[in-house]
């Protein structure tokens, strides 16, 4: 690897890392125009489908062999689980809590993967491991006692904590599916028809519960919709492919250690959220609690 190649891929790490932080402050700011999370959703998805289409034929194209039926219900799965049902009660939660706490909840990615596979594949809790939930939880709980004594609503605190979370459970176990369908289809192919099965059930979702009327809304909306689907969803996607291919995954892992610090910033900066030592100091366990996990 060339020192230019490293660079690019470092900057294009960390441009996805905050294309994905962005996409809370984008949510919340598409919220104070009067939309609901049905209704977002279904508007980042359907922004989002085409790319997703194009770069799921484009993998067809490049991959040895054809899709088989027990290839199409994995991705169901997967799409379900990792896509849909995970930015549902993510856009859900995003009603009730502030951006940074999000961020910090979805963050807990890695060690919900260790909690899962103890509980369900049977293995070991290393002290490491161990070590390092402790520091994600107590992080979180500092930058939940936060947002509780800002908002002064516990239970609404508290609900936008759990949509979150269940968020983040689902999306982990998105993760621990998808290891052989990934190694059996390519990563492209998998990323690109997960998330077109996640656009089309929201898409479905939508026309299930609102009536089309319920699409007249602000150009707001529109244009931060889009702006969630092109900078938030698809390129930050093409982004962290392209860091891997280049630098290897595990430079690009610890970039996303930036995206708490990033959304809280951005939080702080555009939606004048409020930034207090107990929530600081809470994303600085969270990323440590990560950052011990990661650790070679």
């Amino acid at each position: 690897m060339t020192p230019t190649a490293g660079g690019i891929g470092l900057a294009f790490a960390v441009l996805g890392a905050v294309g994905f932080s962005f996409k809370a402050i984008l949510v919340k700011l598409a919220y104070g125009h009067g939309v609901d999370a049905v209704t977002l959703l279904a508007l980042r998805m359907g922004f989002s489908l085409p790319f997703f289409l194009l770069l799921g034929a484009v993998g067809g194209r490049r991959a040895a062999a054809p899709l088989t039926r027990r290839d199409g219900l994995g991705l169901l799965g997967l799409g379900v689980f990792g896509y849909y049902l995970a930015s549902f009660l993510d856009f859900l939660g995003l009603q009730h809590i502030s951006a940074g706490l999000e961020r910090l909840i979805l963050f807990l990615n890695p060690a919900i993967v260790i909690v899962l596979s103890a509980l369900f594949l049977a293995r070991p809790v290393t002290r490491r491991a161990l070590l390092s939930l402790l520091l994600c939880y107590a992080g979180v709980g500092l930058a939940v006692a936060h947002d509780v004594r800002v908002a002064g609503d516990a239970g609404e605190v508290l609900l936008g904590c759990a949509l979150v979370f269940g968020s983040a459970v689902s999306y982990a176990i998105y993760l621990m599916g998808n290891g052989a369908l990934v190694g059996r289809l390519g990563a492209t192919r998998v990323t690109a028809w997960a998330t077109t099965v996640a656009s089309l059930l929201c898409i479905g979702q939508f026309l299930l519960m609102r009536p089309l009327p319920a699409l007249v809304l602000p150009w707001q909306v529109y244009g931060l919709s889009a702006l969630m689907a092109v900078f938030s969803t698809v390129l930050p996607v093409w982004l962290m492919a392209e860091a891997i291919r280049r630098i290897g995954a595990t430079p690009v892992a610890l970039t996303g250690t930036l995206g708490p610090v990033i959304t809280i910033f951005l939080g702080w900066l555009m939606l004048g959220e409020s930034v207090g030592l107990a929530q600081i100091f809470g994303a600085g366990l969270v990323i440590g609690g990560v950052a011990v996990m990661a650790r070679r």
